[in-house]
C-alpha cells in the first residue's frame, strides 16, 4: 500500500494500556521493538497488504496531565517492564505524540475516575453531551488535518466506567440524538460520546473496555448511516483467554463442571477504579458469562477482583474449576495466570488497528464480528469459544486476501 498516513488516537491516552500502545508503535517505527505477541506478525497475515507501522501516529484524549515519558518510568519502577534502551531511543517520539493529546470529558464516567481528572478536563466538567461531542469531533479532526491523515481510528481505552442506568440500550438514533441534542445528560456514558464523535467524524471505533461504548442499537445504526467501522467489548487478554480455551475441552469431553471460581488480583490504575464496587459491576459482568455460553448450562461461578497495590501493573488470577468425572468421580483442575496487564494488551490494540485500518480500506461498514477472538463480550457474534473465533479471523483473512 501507498505510506498513507494513519491515526490512531487513544481515549485514555496516558493510560497504562495508551503508553504501553505508544512505547510499542514507538519502537517498532525506530527498529528497536521486536513483534512478538502481534498477532499481526504471524506468517498467515502477511498476504493482507496491512499498513507499515511506520505509517501511524498517536493523539488522543486524557482527563489525567502527565506525558507518555513519565507515565512509562511509572510503569518501568514500579513493574519493571521496558528496557532502559527502549525509553531512551523513543523518547523524542514520546514527545511528540504528547502534543497531540486533549482533555477529556468526564460526562456519567463515575465519581471514582473523575477524582483523576486535571484542570483541563475539570474546566469542561458540567458540559451538555452536544457539546462534549462537538468538542471532541473538533480535535479529532484537527488532528487528522495537522499529521495529513488519510483516516483515523479511535480506540477507547479509559478505565471501566459505572454500567448504563438509562434506557438508551432501547432507543433508536433519532430518540438517542434528539435527548442529547437537547442537553439530557443522563443517557450515555463518557464511552459513547466518544463513539458518537468518532462516527461524526467519519472514524472507526474499537472499544478494548467493558464500557458501553457502540454497544447500543442506536449506535450500530449510526454507524452505518455514517459508513463507520466499529468494535469491541473487552480485550480478552488473560483469564477469560484461558476459560475460551479450557472450557470447550470440558465440553467436548462431556465432563461437567460444577463450580468455577476464578480469583484476581493487580495494582494499577484500572485495579485502583475496579476496587470502586460500581465499577467492578461492569468487568465482573464481563468476564462471567463465558462459561454458560460454551457449557450450555450454568455452573456455580464466582469471580473476585481485588485491588493490591504492590502488584502494580502485574495481575496474578488464580483459579479453581471442580468437575465431575466418569461414574460421578468428582475432579478439580487448578492454573495461576500472572501476566503484566498493559503488555498483555497493547499488542493486541496495534493489532486491532492493523486489521480495523485494512477494512477501511475494503469500504466496509458496521459491526466487525470477525475480530471477536480479541474480545471477552464480542459485538455481533454468540461464538465464545476462543478457537473457533480464531477460524473465523482466518476465513476473513482468506477472503481479503484472495481480493488481491
Amino acid at each position: 500500500m501507498s505510506q498513507e498516513r494513519i491515526g490512531l488516537w487513544l481515549i485514555g491516552a496516558w493510560g497504562g494500556v495508551s503508553t504501553t500502545v505508544a512505547v510499542g508503535l514507538a519502537g517498532l517505527q525506530a527498529g528497536v521493538a521486536p513483534e512478538t505477541a502481534l498477532v499481526t506478525s504471524l506468517p498467515k497475515f502477511t498476504r493482507l497488504n496491512l499498513a507499515d507501522w511506520s505509517q501511524f501516529v498517536i493523539g488522543g484524549h486524557e482527563i489525567r496531565e502527565t506525558t507518555y515519558a513519565a507515565e512509562a518510568e511509572v510503569l518501568y519502577n514500579n513493574s519493571r517492564v521496558f528496557d532502559r534502551d527502549l525509553l531512551n531511543a523513543v523518547a523524542p517520539r514520546l514527545a511528540e505524540f504528547d502534543k497531540n493529546v486533549r482533555p477529556g470529558t468526564l460526562i456519567n464516567v463515575g465519581a471514582t475516575i473523575e477524582k483523576f481528572a486535571g484542570p483541563k478536563t475539570l474546566a469542561f466538567r458540567g458540559e451538555k453531551p452536544a457539546d462534549a461531542i462537538k468538542r471532541i469531533r473538533t480535535d479529532i479532526e484537527e488532528f487528522r488535518k495537522a499529521n495529513d491523515c488519510s483516516r483515523v481510528i479511535v480506540v477507547y481505552l479509559s478505565s471501566t466506567e459505572p454500567p448504563l442506568t438509562s434506557n438508551a440500550d432501547t432507543l433508536s438514533w433519532s430518540k438517542l440524538s434528539a435527548a442529547l441534542a437537547s442537553g439530557d445528560n443522563s443517557l450515555v456514558p463518557a464511552s459513547t460520546i466518544y463513539a458518537i464523535a468518532a462516527f461524526e467524524s467519519g472514524c472507526a471505533f474499537v472499544n478494548f473496555t467493558p464500557s458501553v461504548g457502540s454497544n447500543l442499537p442506536a449506535l450500530e445504526e449510526f454507524a452505518l448511516q455514517q459508513k463507520s467501522l466499529h468494535v469491541g467489548r473487552d480485550g480478552k487478554t488473560g483469564e477469560t483467554l484461558m476459560k475460551a480455551v479450557l472450557a470447550p475441552m470440558f465440553a467436548a469431553r462431556n465432563l461437567k463442571v460444577m463450580s468455577w471460581v476464578g480469583h484476581n488480583i493487580f495494582g494499577n490504575m484500572d485495579g485502583k477504579v475496579l476496587d470502586d464496587p460500581i465499577n467492578k459491576a461492569n468487568k465482573v459482568r464481563s468476564k462471567d458469562h463465558l462459561l454458560t455460553e460454551i457449557l450450555g448450562y450454568k455452573p456455580q461461578t464466582l469471580v473476585s477482583i481485588e485491588y493490591i497495590e504492590s502488584m502494580g501493573d502485574w495481575k496474578t488470577a488464580w483459579d479453581h474449576i471442580h468437575f465431575e468425572g466418569f461414574l460421578g468421580t468428582k475432579m478439580a483442575m487448578q492454573f495461576t495466570w500472572q501476566g503484566c496487564d498493559s503488555l498483555l494488551a497493547a499488542p493486541l490494540v496495534l493489532d486491532l488497528v492493523r486489521l480495523t485500518e485494512r477494512e477501511q480500506r475494503r469500504g466496509k461498514s458496521g459491526v466487525m464480528s470477525h475480530l471477536a477472538a480479541f474480545f471477552k463480550s464480542p459485538m455481533g457474534t454468540h461464538a465464545p469459544e476462543f478457537a473457533k473465533q480464531f477460524i473465523v479471523l482466518e476465513q476473513w483473512t482468506d477472503e481479503v486476501a484472495s481480493e488481491g
